[in-house]
């Protein structure tokens, strides 16, 4: 299996693709269009690999941080996600985003990306939470509820009330950063009294 490719980079394309020189030996890699602007034609490159063999092809998927292609192998280990749906989350989102976006139960920044609607979107938040290693949060006074876990319960009530998404979004962006679910919803709600 290649782990890495180091070389000069030879081509480089706005979909992604990218030619690397190595020993005389040119690579084609697909990377995160968040990768491209590291990766000038003429200029070094040092990627950590993913070889996936299909029956058909062996693609060779690049990334700037080890952590990106450790995130991209566990995207594909969630069902129903290729490489092809992987590179496109972590083209939206990098690693430390996805984390959050699962933390918070966000499913507003998962349907960011071509191709994910809000059922994929739900389906990949109860995966990836079991995969991810998302950060322990800080513990909300008294309780001991987590914040994420406090916020994804306020987004839900506000949703089941009826709320919009951008609505919900807004609102959670302006709450306190502590306090119980009981006490962020009573905020949100006399924040959404005060906007409508």
């Amino acid at each position: 299996m290649i782990g890495s490719v180091r070389g000069t980079v030879l081509e480089r394309a706005p979909t992604g693709e990218v030619l690397v020189e190595v020993g005389g030996v040119g690579y084609r890699l697909h990377v995160p269009l968040g990768a491209l602007p590291q990766l000038e034609p003429g200029g070094p490159a040092f990627l950590f690999t993913h070889l996936h063999v299909r029956d058909d092809a062996m693609v060779l998927y690049g990334f700037v941080s080890r952590g990106a292609r450790n995130t991209f192998e566990i995207l594909i280990g969630a069902s129903g996600v290729g490489p092809s749906l992987a590179l496109k989350i972590l083209s939206v989102h990098d690693p430390a985003a996805l984390r959050q976006a699962v933390a918070d139960s966000d499913l507003d920044a998962l349907t960011l990306v071509p191709g994910v609607g809000k059922r994929t979107a739900e389906r990949l938040i109860v995966e990836l939470r079991a995969r991810l290693d998302v950060p322990d949060p800080t513990l909300a006074e008294g309780d001991g509820e987590s914040a994420p876990n406090v916020r994804r319960e306020v987004r839900e009530a506000l949703t089941g009330l009826g709320y919009g998404p951008d609505e919900v979004r807004e609102t959670l962006a302006r709450l306190s950063e502590d306090g119980t679910v009981e006490e962020l919803l009573r905020e949100s709600l006399r924040l959404l009294a005060v906007t409508r």
